[in-house]
C-alpha cells in the first residue's frame, strides 16, 4: 500500500499487514500514522488523492465557521479510531478555494470520502461522534 507521510509528504510503500506496526517514513523517519487529522493544501491533497492507496476522509472547513469548529474534536476522535485504515484530512476552504470548486463543496463543514482517487460519498453538516464513526465505517 502506498502511504503519504503526514510530515514531509514523501510516498512510502507499506505492506498492508504492517500498517498497524507503527511504520515510519523512509525519508524523514517520523511516524506515518499519528492518529490525528492532517492539514493539507491543494498540492498535497492532489498528490495524496492520485498517488496513495489509502481511503481518505476529508473535512472541508473554514476558520470562521462555528459548526466546523464544533465538529473538529469529533473528526479528530474518529480519526484516532480508524487510522491507519484511512487517512483523515482537513482542507481549509478559505486557503484552497479551487478544491472546493473542483469537488462541488457548497456548504461547510462538508465531509467527503475518497477511494481510488474518486469521491464515493459526502455529507454536509456536523454529525455526533457515533453517527460519524458509523458513516465512516460503511466506506472504510
Amino acid at each position: 500500500m502506498i502511504v503519504m507521510c503526514p510530515h514531509c509528504g514523501a510516498l512510502n510503500r507499506v505492506p498492508e499487514e504492517k500498517l498497524n506496526a507503527n511504520p515510519t517514513c523512509g525519508k524523514c523517519k517520523k511516524p506515518l500514522f499519528t492518529g490525528q487529522p492532517v492539514e493539507m493544501n491543494s498540492e498535497q491533497f492532489m498528490k495524496a488523492l492520485t498517488k496513495t492507496d489509502q481511503p481518505m476522509v476529508v473535512d472541508f472547513w473554514a476558520s470562521w465557521c462555528g459548526p466546523c469548529k464544533m465538529f473538529a474534536p469529533t473528526f479528530a476522535q474518529v480519526a484516532s479510531q480508524f487510522e491507519p485504515r484511512a487517512r483523515f484530512v482537513k482542507i481549509n476552504t478559505e486557503t484552497n478555494p479551487e478544491l472546493s470548486a473542483q469537488f462541488g463543496i457548497r456548504s461547510i463543514p462538508t465531509i467527503a470520502i475518497f477511494k481510488n482517487g474518486q469521491m464515493v460519498d459526502q455529507i454536509a453538516g456536523a454529525l455526533p461522534p457515533q453517527q460519524f464513526a458509523q458513516w465512516v465505517a460503511q466506506h472504510v
